[in-house]
C-alpha cells in the first residue's frame, strides 16, 4: 500500500515539475505529446469537420469549368462558426499551455486558417507572415507561404502573389504534400489571371503529386474541360477517360462519360440518327434518372446546331419538367430558353419570364447571375409596358360591348380557365393502382382516380373552384360564412381610398383559389369617361416607353419604330411627340434611313424644342459651337451698347444675331434685350406688348420671371421687382448667360427658384457631363479618344456619342449621350467612376461629373451656372 502511495506521489511530482517553459528533456517530451494529441489534434479535427462541410455543401456546376478551389459559402461558414471558434480556443491552449513544444508553430498555422475561413483576412495575413519570419520549422513556413499566396490571389493582389511565388521558387526541400498544394494554388493563381497555359501546367504537376484518387479525378476533369474549350478534343478525351479511372462520384463520372463521347464522336458524327439514339439511350438508362434534365439539355444543344429550333425548345421544356439532382442545371435550361425567345423569336415577354425562372436557380456567385440580372431589369420594364398596352386595349374593347356580351366573355373565360386548371391538376395527380384503401379514403368515384383528399390535386382544385364560385375570394378569418363578409373584389382601375392610419389593421391572408369570380372580372371594365381616359393615357405612355426601350436597350430599331409611329398616329396631340420625333431621327440615322423627314417635322412643329436644337446643332459639331460662341459675343457687345445708350447700334446687332443664329444658346436673352430696347426707343404700350409677348413664348422660367418683374415695374402693380440692369447683365465672361440673383433674396426663395428652373424627369433622355477646367484642357486633348475606348469595351451596344462643348470662356464640358433615362445615365456614371482611368484626369474632376436631362441641359446651357445645377443634382439623383 505504501509503495502505491509513493508511486502516485512520484508521478504527481513529475507532472507538477513539467513547467510550460522549463526546457528539459522530460518537459519537452511531456509537452510535445500532450500538445499534439490533445489541444492541437482536437483543433485540427474541428477544422477538418468544417472543411468537409464546406465541400459537401458546395454543388459542383459541371456545365461550367470547375474552379480549382471550390468557393466557400458564407452561410455554410457561419453555420460552422462554433466549430471554428472551438478550434481557435484549442489551438490557443496548445500555444499557451505548451510553449516549449514543437507544435506551437503548427497551432499558430491553425489559427491563421481559422481567420482565413472567418474572413478575418488581415489577421490571417499577419499570422502567416509571422510564421514565415519566425518559425524554424520549414514545413510550417512553406504551409504559411502557400496559404498567404492563396489569400493574395483572393484579393487580386497579383504583385504580392508574384513575390510569394518567387520566394517559394528559391526554397529547397519542400515536402511532397506542400508541393502538391503549391501547384494547386499556382493553378488558382493562373485561373484568376485567366492564363490557360499556366493553369494546365500547374494542375498537371499537381496531379503527379496527388495520391487522393477522387481529387485526381476532379483535377483531370478540369483539365479535360479546358482542353475541350480550347479545341483540343484528343487531349480532352484522354483526360475525361483519366477522370473516370479514379472511382469518382457518380455525378463526375456521368459528366466525364457524356463529355468524352461529345469530343470523341458526337461532334464529328455525320450520322444524326446515331447521335440522337445515343442521347435517347442515356435518357432511358435507369442509372441516369437524376440526370434526365441534363441529357435533354445536351440533346437540345445538339438540335440547335442542326438548326432545329422548335425541337430544341420542345426538349428544353421537357428538361425543365424533369426532376433533376443539380439545381443549377434548371437555371441553364431556362437561360437557354430565354436566349432563344429573345434572339430568334423576338418574344421579349416570354424571355422575361424565362429569365425570372433562371435566376431562381442561380446563386449570386454564379457567373451568369449578374448577366441575367442586367437583362431582367430591361425586360421587366418592357413587360410592364407591353402588358399594360395589352390589358388596357382589351378593357377598352370590352367597354364598348353590351353587358350581355361582357357577361358571356367573362363566363367563357372562367369555363376555359376551370378546364385548364383541372387538366393541370389531373396531370400532376399521382397514378396509383386501385386498392381497398383507395376506395375507403376516396374523395369521390373509385379506383385509380381516387385517393385521400389532400393527396389528390384534382380534388383539391375542384374544391377550390367550387368554393370560389359559392363564396368568392374570402379572407382566412373567423365566421367567414356570415353575410356581412363581403367579397374581396380587386379592381385594377379603382384608386386607393384615403383611410385613417390609426384604424388600419393588418389584413388577414387571403385564400389562393386559382380563379377570380365573374364579378371580379367585370369590375375591371371601365364604366365612365374618366376610367377610359386613364387607360388611354397609360397606353400613350407605354407606346412611348416601349419605343425607347426597344431602341436604346434591346437594339430593335424596327420594332421601336412601330411603337413610336403608333404613338404619333393614335395620340397626335401627345406632349411626347418632340422626343418621339427625335428618337425616330436617331433610329433613321442608325439604320441609314431618311433623317431629314424628322428634322423637318421638328422644325415645323416644335421649332423651340431642345430636341429640334439638338438635330440642328449637334453637340459635337464644330460649326454649331462656333455659331453659339459668336452669338454670345454679339449679345455681350449689344448689352454693352445698351448700357452706353447706343440703342440703334444695339438694336441692329440684336436683330442681325437673331436672324443669323435663331437657335443659339443665347436666343432667349437676345429676345429679352430686344424687348428692353423697345422700351428705350418706342412707346410704353409697345414696350408692354413686347414684354407680354415674351412672357407667353419664352421657355426659360428665370427670364420669364424677370420679364414679369419688368412688366410690374412698368404698370405699377406691387410684386417683387428686380432691377432692369440686373435682369440681363453679364459678367466680363463673354458667354455667361445667367442673370444675377438679387442679394436680398432669402435662401428659401433661391431654392424655390432653382426648383422651378430645373424639373425632375427621370424617364427623359439624359446626358452625362464631365467639366474640364482651363488648367486641365492641355492634358485632356486625348480624353475623347480614351472615352471612346471605354465605351467600346463596356457599352458596345449602346451607340454612345462623345462630344466637346466650349461651355464658357473658363470651362469646357465633355458630353456623352444619349441615355434613355436617368437610371441608365447614373449606371454609366457609376461605371465611369469605378473603372475609367486616364492619367491626366484628376480624381476630383471625375467625381464632379453629373447627368442631366435634355430639358434641364437646355436650361443649364442658358444659365451657365454649373454649381447651381449640381445642387439640384445632389438633391434629386
Amino acid at each position: 500500500m505504501k509503495k502505491n502511495i509513493y508511486l502516485w506521489m512520484a508521478l504527481a511530482g513529475l507532472i507538477l515539475s513539467c513547467s510550460s517553459e522549463k526546457d528539459t528533456f522530460t518537459n519537452r517530451l511531456y509537452h510535445n505529446v500532450t500538445a499534439k494529441y490533445n489541444a492541437y489534434y482536437l483543433a485540427k479535427e474541428k477544422i477538418s469537420e468544417a472543411e468537409l462541410d464546406f465541400i459537401q455543401s458546395y454543388q459542383e456546376d459541371y456545365s461550367q469549368v470547375l474552379p480549382v478551389f471550390p468557393p466557400i459559402d458564407s452561410t455554410v461558414m457561419k453555420s460552422n462558426m462554433d466549430k471554428l471558434e472551438e478550434a481557435r480556443e484549442l489551438a490557443a491552449m496548445a500555444i499557451d499551455y505548451h510553449r516549449i513544444s514543437q507544435w506551437v508553430d503548427d497551432s499558430y498555422f491553425l489559427i491563421g486558417q481559422i481567420d482565413y475561413y472567418e474572413a478575418n483576412t488581415e489577421e490571417a495575413i499577419n499570422t502567416f507572415k509571422y510564421l514565415n519570419v519566425n518559425s524554424k520549422d520549414d514545413n510550417v513556413r512553406h504551409q504559411a507561404l502557400i496559404q498567404l499566396l492563396r489569400i493574395f490571389v483572393d484579393l487580386k493582389s497579383f504583385d504580392d502573389a508574384s513575390y510569394v511565388i518567387d520566394f517559394l521558387s528559391k526554397e529547397a526541400e519542400i515536402s511532397k504534400v506542400n508541393k502538391q498544394l503549391l501547384f494547386k494554388t499556382l493553378g488558382y493563381y493562373y485561373e484568376a489571371r485567366r492564363e490557360t497555359d499556366g493553369i494546365l501546367a500547374s494542375l498537371e504537376k499537381c496531379i503527379e503529386l496527388t495520391s487522393d484518387k477522387k481529387e485526381k479525378s476532379r483535377l483531370y476533369f478540369i483539365l479535360a474541360q479546358r482542353y475541350q474549350r480550347a479545341g483540343f478534343d484528343a487531349q480532352a478525351y484522354d483526360y475525361y477517360q483519366n477522370a473516370l479511372s479514379g472511382n469518382p462520384p457518380y455525378e463526375l463520372a456521368f459528366f466525364s462519360q457524356l463529355y468524352a463521347q461529345q469530343v470523341a464522336e458526337l461532334e464529328k458524327s455525320k450520322d444524326l440518327k446515331k447521335v440522337r439514339e445515343y442521347y435517347d439511350n442515356l435518357y432511358a438508362d435507369r442509372k441516369n434518372t437524376d440526370f434526365k434534365d441534363v441529357i435533354l439539355y445536351e440533346k437540345a444543344l445538339f438540335e440547335l446546331k442542326q438548326n432545329e429550333t422548335e425541337e430544341a425548345i420542345r426538349l428544353l421544356h421537357q428538361a425543365a419538367s424533369e426532376t433533376g439532382k443539380l439545381d443549377q442545371q434548371k437555371g441553364y435550361i431556362y437561360q437557354k430558353l430565354a436566349e432563344l425567345f429573345f434572339d430568334q423569336k423576338e418574344d421579349f415577354l416570354a424571355s422575361k419570364y424565362y429569365v425570372d425562372s433562371a435566376l431562381q436557380y442561380f446563386n449570386e456567385t454564379n457567373i451568369n447571375y449578374n448577366l441575367l440580372l442586367g437583362k431582367k431589369e430591361v425586360l421587366d420594364r418592357y413587360a410592364f409596358q407591353y402588358e399594360r398596352i395589352t390589358q388596357n386595349d382589351s378593357l377598352l374593347r370590352l367597354s364598348q360591348m353590351s353587358p350581355e356580351e361582357q357577361n358571356k366573355i367573362a363566363e367563357d373565360y372562367l369555363a376555359k380557365e376551370e378546364k385548364r386548371l383541372m387538366a393541370e391538376a389531373a396531370k400532376d395527380s399521382p397514378k396509383k393502382p386501385a386498392s381497398i384503401f383507395d376506395n375507403l379514403l376516396a374523395f369521390g368515384g373509385s379506383g385509380q382516380a381516387s385517393s385521400f383528399y389532400f393527396d389528390n390535386p384534382v380534388a383539391i382544385q375542384q374544391g377550390q373552384i367550387d368554393f370560389s364560385k359559392n363564396w368568392g375570394s374570402r379572407a382566412l378569418t373567423d365566421n367567414w360564412r356570415r353575410k356581412t363578409n363581403s367579397y374581396q373584389v380587386t379592381n385594377t382601375l379603382s384608386k386607393t381610398t384615403p383611410v385613417d392610419s390609426a384604424n388600419v389593421k393588418t389584413e388577414p391572408q387571403e385564400v389562393s383559389l386559382g380563379l377570380p369570380t365573374k364579378e371580379e372580372l367585370l369590375s375591371q371594365i371601365p364604366t365612365d369617361a374618366t376610367q377610359v381616359q386613364q387607360l388611354r393615357d397609360d397606353i400613350e405612355v407605354s407606346n412611348f416607353e416601349l419605343g425607347k426601350i426597344l431602341y436604346f436597350d434591346l437594339n430593335r430599331p424596327d420594332l421601336a419604330r412601330e411603337y413610336l409611329h403608333a404613338l404619333i398616329q393614335d395620340f397626335p396631340n401627345t406632349d411626347k411627340k418632340p422626343e418621339a420625333y427625335y428618337t425616330l431621327f436617331l433610329i433613321e440615322q442608325s439604320t441609314g434611313g431618311n433623317t431629314q423627314y424628322y428634322v423637318s417635322k421638328l422644325n415645323q412643329e416644335f421649332p423651340d424644342s431642345p430636341f429640334t436644337k439638338s438635330v440642328n446643332n449637334p453637340i459635337d459639331a464644330a460649326g454649331s459651337l462656333a455659331a453659339n460662341k459668336r452669338a454670345a459675343e454679339n449679345y455681350d457687345k449689344a448689352y454693352t451698347q445698351y448700357q452706353a445708350g447706343d440703342y440703334e447700334a444695339a438694336i441692329s446687332l440684336v436683330n442681325g444675331t437673331l436672324n443669323q443664329y435663331p437657335l443659339s444658346t443665347v436666343s432667349e436673352k437676345l429676345r429679352l434685350l430686344q424687348a428692353m430696347l423697345i422700351g428705350k426707343t418706342d412707346s410704353k404700350a409697345k414696350y408692354q406688348e413686347s414684354l407680354e409677348d415674351y412672357i407667353k413664348t419664352t421657355q426659360d422660367p428665370g427670364l420669364s420671371k424677370m420679364a414679369r418683374n419688368m412688366l410690374v415695374a412698368l404698370t405699377g402693380e406691387k410684386e417683387e421687382v428686380i432691377s432692369q440692369a440686373d435682369s440681363v447683365s453679364t459678367a466680363s465672361d463673354s458667354t455667361s448667360m445667367a442673370p444675377t440673383v438679387p442679394a436680398v433674396a432669402s435662401a428659401d426663395s433661391v431654392a424655390q427658384e432653382k426648383e422651378q428652373i430645373y424639373k425632375l424627369n427621370m424617364d427623359q433622355t439624359h446626358i452625362f457631363i464631365l467639366v474640364i477646367n482651363p488648367e486641365q484642357i492641355p492634358q485632356a486633348k486625348n480624353l475623347s479618344a480614351e472615352m471612346e475606348n471605354f465605351h467600346s469595351k463596356n457599352f458596345k451596344e449602346s451607340r454612345l456619342r462623345t462630344g466637346n462643348l466650349s461651355f464658357s470662356r473658363s470651362q469646357t464640358i465633355l458630353l456623352v449621350s444619349p441615355f434613355p433615362n436617368a437610371e441608365k445615365a447614373m449606371a454609366y456614371r457609376q461605371k465611369f467612376l469605378e473603372e475609367f482611368t486616364y492619367q491626366d484626369l484628376p480624381e476630383d474632376a471625375k467625381k464632379s461629373s453629373f447627368v442631366i436631362s435634355i430639358q434641364n441641359f437646355q436650361q443649364l446651357n442658358k444659365r451657365k451656372d454649373i454649381d447651381e445645377y449640381k445642387a439640384f443634382f445632389k438633391s434629386f439623383y
